[in-house]
């Protein structure tokens, strides 16, 4: 029989040493499968409009994550042509009310928060012990990887459970995209802990704003099973042979998004990153690591130009 405490001598109980060896394993396995090739096995499966395994996806997904229909914009699990539709869902206008203080920068998704704080010297914390540069975070982008230097960061962490389009937190014109390819793991805590550098390893599509309280980047990292990224400036991005910059500007190609205008959305759970310039943001107090927020609520408070 295993016990469930801890010896006197300190040596850790065997239930402890297992869920530590299965961390360990859970990690290891997704260095050796392969994960692009499973991600777009799961595009096409997300994408099927066969109705039984359509039905069966949907209903697994909200028994197993306890998901609330009551609030997206058509209930009915069954109205959804296809496992992806009904996963990138939109919800009810007052299911997300935006911060009404115009001094406030808006969560831009579901989730949890994973970290926060200073970036400091150019680096952004992953977990203790580790971190990686908003050089790498952006695609090797000298110019835009300078204006964070010394701002902040937020890591929001979005399970299967959470809502999947993300919002843009502020008024801004969209200046340039980044979108790198890399691995595919798994964005999950433990896999966080283990693996080093890993939101400058996976695919990730970088969004550069010039908003109303400076430059401002919104970062969508890959993950496993996320087999595209698609944005309401007409592109879905799959997964390039190499880094893709995409440089907008008027008129043709003006992108302008006002606070808490959806941006785009993950086809399957991932990470959001938001950088901010260095003295432009504070953090609420209230936030904690591993609490939940959601899209439109104050997360942080600027002082506007002017």
């Amino acid at each position: 029989m295993t016990t469930s405490k801890t010896a006197p001598d300190g040596i850790k109980k065997p239930a402890d040493k297992f869920a530590k060896l299965r961390r360990k394993l859970f990690v290891q396995i997704q260095h050796l499968i392969p994960q692009h090739l499973l991600s777009k096995a799961m595009y096409h499966i997300a994408r099927s409009e066969w109705e039984p395994l359509k039905k069966i996806l949907v209903a697994q997904a909200i028994k197993r994550f306890d998901i609330d229909m009551s609030i997206a914009m058509e209930p009915d699990p069954d109205a959804y042509p296809s496992f992806n539709a009904f996963f990138t869902r939109p919800l009810r206008p007052d299911a997300r009310p935006l911060a009404t203080d115009p001094k406030a920068i808006c969560c831009p998704a579901d989730g949890r928060v994973s970290q926060l704080g200073r970036i400091h010297d150019g680096r952004i914390l992953q977990a203790k012990g580790r971190d990686f540069s908003v050089f790498e975070l952006l695609g090797g982008d000298e110019k835009w990887s300078a204006l964070f230097k010394d701002g902040e960061f937020i890591t929001i962490y979005l399970s299967p459970q959470d809502y999947h389009r993300i919002h843009t937190p502020r008024d801004g014109t969209l200046h340039r995209t980044v979108h790198v390819p890399g691995k595919l793991f798994s964005v999950n805590p433990t896999t966080t802990r283990a693996v080093p550098k890993l939101f400058a390893r996976n695919e990730r599509l970088c969004c550069l704003f010039e908003s109303d309280i400076g430059p401002l980047a919104v970062v969508l990292v890959g993950a496993i099973f996320v087999s595209s990224i698609e944005t309401v400036w007409g592109s879905e991005y799959l997964t390039p042979k190499e880094v893709a910059v995409s440089d907008f500007g008027p008129p043709a190609m003006s992108v302008e998004l006002k606070r808490g205008e959806e941006m785009g959305r993950f086809n399957m759970g991932s990470t959001v990153i938001m950088l901010l310039p260095k003295g432009r943001g504070q953090w609420s107090k209230a936030l904690k690591r591993g609490m939940r927020i959601k899209m439109g609520q104050p997360i942080a408070m600027v002082a506007l130009p002017g």
